[in-house]
C-alpha cells in the first residue's frame, strides 16, 4: 500500500453564534483539562512518581463526576482526550531532554485550539460537521482538499485577532518527489537582501513589519492608554493590534512560501547556514530586523519543502568563515567589519560580501555531502592560517 505525505489544510470559516459559543466554551474545557492534569502530573513528580496518560484519562472521568467540574461533560469528549495526549507528548519531549518542562496554558495569551479525531467529526460531500453541532461549519474553501482524502483530523482555532480557522489533516497523494538535478545553490540569509544566492540572484527583503509600523505603533498606544482589565474597549484595541500583526505575519509567510517553493523545485542540493536565531534575537539592535525577516520559518520551509520532494538541505557550521574567505583563491582575511560590503582579494577578485559568502558556503556543502558531515574546505591563507579557524561570534546584516 502507498504511503503519502501528511498535509495539513487550513481554511478559515465563519461560525453561527450558536457553534461560537460551543466553541469558545470547548476552548476553555481544554484549557482546564490540561491545566489539571499538569498540576496533578507536577506533583506527582514532587513525590517522585510518573503519571502517564492512562491515569490521567481516568482522572478526567473522577473530574466529570464532580460537581465543581460537571461542566466538562456539556463539550465533546474526543477535545479533552486529545488535551491529555498533547500533555504526554511535551512530558515525552521534556523527558527525552527535547523540550522544557510543560507550562500552564492561560487565558488571555495560551492558543485557543481545539482537535477533533474521526470520532469527533462528519465530513460528507464536502461538508464537516463537528461534535455537538447540527449545523456543518461555514468554510471559505480557498482551495480544494485532495481528491478521494478525508481529514483524520480536524483542529478547529481561533487567533488573537478574533480570526477563526479550522486544519484538516490529509494524506495528499499529489506530493511526490521532484525529477533529480544537478542543480545546487548556496543561500546566504541577511538583513538587507533577505537571501543572497550563489548564482549571484539577490532577492530584497519587503521588511513587512516596517511598512505598518506606524499603523501598529499608533494602535499599541491606544492600547497602552486603555485601563488594565476585561473591559470592552480594552479588549476591542488589543484586537485592532492583533489584526495588524497578523497582516504582517500573512504578508511574510506568504512571501516565504512562494520563495521556498521556487528554490526547492530549482534546486537539488541547497546549502543554508546553521544560524542560531534564537541567540541573535536577544541583540535588542537586530531583534526587530531578525523577527521580522523569518529566517527561523525560512529554513523550517525549506526544510520540509525539501523532504516532500526529494531534495537535500545542508546546514554548515554557523562559525565557518564565509564572509573572509575569498571564493576564488582560497585566501582567509584576518578581519571583515560589518560595514564592509564589497572587498578586493590580493589575488585581485574583487568580492560582493554576500555573493561570496554564498559562493563559499556552497562549497562548503559540497564537501559536506561528498566526505561527511563536519567537513569543510581546507584552505590555507598565504601565511599559513587555516580557512576552518572559527570566526568571531560576529553576523552581518
Amino acid at each position: 500500500m502507498a504511503t503519502y505525505v501528511k498535509r495539513a489544510f487550513k481554511y478559515r470559516f465563519c461560525p453561527t453564534d450558536a457553534q461560537a459559543a460551543e466553541l469558545s466554551r470547548t476552548f476553555g474545557c481544554v484549557r482546564k483539562v490540561y491545566n489539571l492534569a499538569l498540576a496533578a502530573r507536577t506533583q506527582a513528580w514532587a513525590r517522585q512518581e510518573r503519571v502517564n496518560y492512562n491515569q490521567t484519562s481516568a482522572m478526567l472521568t473522577v473530574w466529570k463526576k464532580t460537581e465543581e467540574l460537571a461542566y466538562l461533560n456539556e463539550v465533546s469528549s474526543v477535545p479533552l482526550q486529545q488535551a491529555l495526549r498533547h500533555l504526554q507528548v511535551a512530558f515525552t519531549n521534556f523527558f527525552g531532554k527535547r523540550a522544557k518542562y510543560p507550562r500552564f496554558k492561560s487565558r488571555k495569551k495560551s492558543r485557543k485550539s481545539a482537535e477533533y479525531t474521526t470520532s469527533g467529526f462528519r465530513f460528507r460531500d464536502g461538508k464537516l460537521t463537528l461534535a455537538k453541532m447540527r449545523e456543518p461549519l461555514a468554510i471559505v474553501w480557498t482551495r480544494p482538499l485532495p481528491e478521494g482524502v478525508s481529514p483524520s483530523t480536524v483542529t478547529v482555532s481561533q487567533d488573537a485577532a478574533g480570526r477563526w480557522f479550522v486544519s484538516m489533516l490529509c494524506d495528499d497523494p499529489s506530493v511526490q518527489p521532484l525529477p533529480a538535478t544537478d542543480t545546487a545553490v548556496g543561500i546566504d540569509v541577511g538583513l538587507n537582501h533577505l537571501l543572497t544566492l550563489s548564482t549571484g540572484e539577490k532577492i530584497t527583503n519587503p521588511k513587512h513589519e516596517r511598512r505598518d509600523r506606524a499603523a501598529l505603533t499608533k494602535a499599541q498606544r491606544r492600547l497602552a492608554k486603555k485601563v488594565s482589565g476585561d473591559g470592552a474597549n480594552r479588549a476591542k484595541a488589543r484586537r485592532k493590534v492583533a489584526k495588524i500583526h497578523a497582516r504582517i505575519a500573512d504578508r511574510r509567510r506568504d512571501t516565504l512560501h512562494k520563495l521556498t517553493t521556487r528554490l526547492v523545485r530549482e534546486n537539488q542540493t541547497l546549502v543554508i547556514e546553521d544560524l542560531s536565531v534564537r541567540n541573535m534575537v536577544r541583540n535588542r539592535s537586530l531583534a526587530r530586523a531578525v523577527s521580522d525577516a523569518g529566517w527561523a520559518d525560512l529554513r523550517s520551509m525549506l526544510e520540509y519543502k525539501a523532504q516532500w520532494y526529494g531534495r537535500e538541505v545542508i546546514a554548515v557550521d554557523r562559525w565557518f568563515p564565509s564572509s573572509r574567505l575569498c571564493s576564488a583563491c582560497g585566501a582567509l582575511r584576518e578581519r571583515m567589519p560589518l560595514h564592509v560590503r564589497t572587498w578586493t582579494c590580493d589575488c585581485g577578485t574583487a568580492h560582493d560580501r554576500d555573493v561570496n559568502a554564498a559562493k563559499n558556503l556552497l562549497v562548503a556543502g559540497l564537501a559536506v555531502t561528498a566526505c561527511g558531515a563536519d567537513v569543510r574546505p581546507q584552505r590555507s591563507t598565504p601565511g599559513g592560517q587555516s580557512a576552518t579557524k572559527q570566526e568571531t561570534p560576529r553576523r552581518k546584516p
